[in-house]
């Protein structure tokens, strides 16, 4: 089988071969064979082959009339591998075009962000090319003042990705400027900023630019193909980002950052439509949080539960009362009671909660733990997503899918009373999982693959590929 590892020479070199050619005017044709030229570098990074290789070849080292006995066919190709994988183009409407030019262009992505992509993949496949990417290591932890063998090839490689504009080829010394450059670094991949090179930012400045070429290539189609047929109001959470966006027709009407499930209770992908806003809600404790997380707390202390403004109720629905030391006994044993918080400044849910229907039992609240969001890893939760920005979001569905608008606002100075409100237009909420993307100012971002989900996802898109 003709893998990504075998070509990956090859095609590189073919890559050096065409960025470092000397840059001379480009008649239409040249531009034309030139868009297919990174389309083809797409379909290399998710299902090399020596087809693919051959393509590349032609479109970069053959002379215009190999290229152009060649073309219809790679048109071809390219048009099926979009469309395998859902990609919206505009080749159907340009089919009958006589222009190359127009036909080559039209075969591109329908994404605003598709040419930046394109752009950086090249890159990046370069500068895989330019210098040596081994594993570097070492055994301590790396701040401004250390001196150390490897901060010259650390200085090379932050360059190479755009983070250190100019260094010292010969300096050894972690300076200042190193320090706010691996800061660059960390923030472009969700990492705590603190411009220090512990075990995690190491990982990271490891990652070979063809790993980071192949991750930019699989969530640009997976993003790509979700947003293809997307409502023009809706709200996103990215799961390993830590991020949601309401997005309001193209318009990025409000961010927040954002608490996810922790690995082991993670935050589902899904598609639902949030239909109700509670203000003070009550939390009802899920059986399998009680006995995983809260009954520890009452085996400690049998004062937990009315210091947490529980209310405790029987399989008949009877509230039940007793002492501290009466449910700490209790606590050890199998304890055939459900546990419902009140509503209140110290209530898990915060102050609002967002109910969308799903079988997974999770939804969108606020929280008390504040602190946590200044996390770099956030995937804290029980797979439920806090959100840090609450009221934000709260006040907007308020203003514009509210319909009760009086009652909400007789609401604000409520803190005790739960009150759910019916919105006069749902909400569509989608919870997704992108791990590499390109920001609206050029720069590649990189997240953490919280939940290991991105080998399934590359295995996935290269058995739907043609």
């Amino acid at each position: 089988m003709f893998t990504r590892c075998s070509s990956a020479i090859v095609f590189a070199v073919l890559v050096v071969l065409f960025c470092t050619r000397p840059l001379l005017a480009m008649d239409r044709s040249e531009a034309a064979f030139n868009s297919l030229l990174y389309q083809v570098q797409f379909v290399w990074l998710i299902k090399p082959s020596k087809q693919i290789e051959q393509d590349y070849r032609a479109l970069t080292l053959e002379p215009m009339e190999l290229k152009l006995a060649r073309v219809e066919r790679i048109k071809s190709e390219l048009q099926q591998f979009w469309g395998s994988l859902g990609i919206p183009t505009n080749a159907t409407n340009m089919k009958d075009s006589k222009n190359l030019l127009q036909q080559a262009l039209s075969l591109e992505p329908i994404s605003k962000d598709y040419l930046a992509t394109s752009n950086k993949i090249r890159y990046l496949l370069w500068l895989d090319q330019k210098g040596n990417w081994s594993e570097l290591e070492f055994n301590s932890w790396l701040k401004q003042g250390d001196k150390h063998s490897l901060v010259p090839e650390i200085n090379r490689r932050l360059k190479g990705l755009g983070d250190l504009i100019e260094y010292n080829l010969l300096s050894t010394l972690f300076d200042a400027n190193v320090k706010n450059a691996v800061r660059l670094f960390q923030q472009r991949h969700g990492l705590k900023i603190d411009g220090i090179i512990g075990p995690e930012t190491l990982r990271w400045i490891n990652i070979k630019p063809v790993k980071r070429a192949e991750l930019l290539a699989i969530n640009f189609i997976n993003k790509t193909r979700y947003l293809a047929s997307i409502e023009p109001v809706f709200l996103i959470v990215n799961i390993p980002a830590f991020e949601l966006e309401l997005i309001d027709n193209g318009q990025v009407a409000l961010q927040s950052r954002v608490i996810v499930g922790k690995p082991y209770r993670q935050t589902p992908l899904l598609i639902s439509r949030i239909s109700n806003l509670v203000i003070n809600p009550s939390w009802r404790v899920p059986r399998s949080l009680l006995i995983r997380d809260l009954l520890p707390k009452v085996r400690e202390d049998g004062g937990y539960i009315q210091a947490r403004n529980f209310n405790v109720f029987d399989n008949q629905g009877q509230m039940v009362s007793k002492t501290a030391q009466e449910w700490q006994d209790l606590a050890h044993g199998r304890f055939p009671y459900r546990l419902v918080q009140q509503p209140g400044e110290g209530n898990t849910l915060g102050r609002y909660k967002f109910y969308f229907e799903n079988k997974y039992s999770v939804y969108l609240h606020d929280t008390a733990d504040k602190e946590l969001f200044d996390e770099s890893n956030r995937a804290l939760s029980s797979g439920c997503i806090r959100i840090e920005n609450v009221e934000g979001l709260a006040n907007w569905m308020a203003s514009n899918l509210v319909t009760d608008k009086q009652t909400w606002v007789e609401m604000q100075a409520e803190r005790q009373k739960t009150q759910w409100f019916t919105l006069n237009q749902s909400l569509p909420i989608h919870l997704v999982y992108w791990t590499a993307w390109v920001d609206k100012w050029g720069a590649a971002q990189f997240r953490n693959d919280i939940y290991q989900r991105n080998s399934a996802l590359n295995l996935a898109l290269a058995n739907m590929s043609p």
